[in-house]
């Protein structure tokens, strides 16, 4: 099932061009929240939120997409659109799973920033995966098909706000309490900081499809 359907080539390019510009969007996340870190773990920052980028996406092919937008229950997915089973030469259903999965990556490279200087890169490989499956995938399948659209009446999220924003908000506070650490962190990185604002600029606002 896709969150799209009967685009035209206008769409699909307009889509296609967004997807771009929300990968584009990432390493300038990375270089934001790399500006507010001190010198010594900018570079473990940068590949924090620049490994969502190579995790996220086999695991949405694979599993997630599925768990997230297809199937018939309340809080969760199921897996008939595994590995994008079905989905071949669906072009409408496809672009449609690239320009999720932009949001999908970009969502624990959100949560990031909560963790700066006081998580080791190796557990954050760990986490990404584990926090996609178990907290991403069912809360957008809530919020778009599952029992948040029971509600009467029912927030639209056609921006993404509650699948992306408060979805990785509430992770962030709950890390930044497991963490529990005060850090005297200046932020020096000034260049970073603007190269950063002129990317988030210049993409598309966070704006995740919903069902119309």
């Amino acid at each position: 099932m896709s969150v799209l359907a009967q685009m035209e080539g206008g769409d699909i390019a307009w889509m296609m061009m967004s997807t771009a510009l929300v990968v584009f969007m990432v390493p300038g996340l990375a270089l934001f929240y790399g500006g507010m870190t001190r010198s010594k773990n900018v570079l473990n920052m940068i590949q924090m939120n620049m490994i969502c980028l190579g995790i996220v996406p086999l695991i949405w092919v694979l599993f997630t997409y599925s768990l997230a937008n297809n199937g018939d229950g309340k809080f969760i997915g199921n897996l008939d659109l595994a590995g994008l089973d079905g989905l071949a030469g669906d072009t409408d259903a496809l672009v449609s799973v690239v320009f999720l999965m932009t949001f999908a990556a970009i969502t624990p490279a959100l949560i990031s920033g909560a963790v700066a200087d006081r998580m080791k890169f190796s557990a954050w490989v760990l986490f990404v995966p584990l926090w996609s499956i178990l907290v991403y995938a069912p809360v957008f399948f809530w919020v778009y098909y599952g029992w948040h659209t029971d509600l009467n009446p029912h927030a639209i999220d056609f921006a993404g706000g509650t699948a992306i924003h408060i979805n990785a908000g509430v992770a962030a506070l709950v890390l930044e309490a497991a963490a529990n650490l005060d850090l005297d962190i200046s932020a020096a990185a000034m260049k970073a900081l603007l190269i950063q604002t002129a990317l988030d600029v210049s993409g598309p606002d966070h704006s995740a499809p919903g069902p119309e």
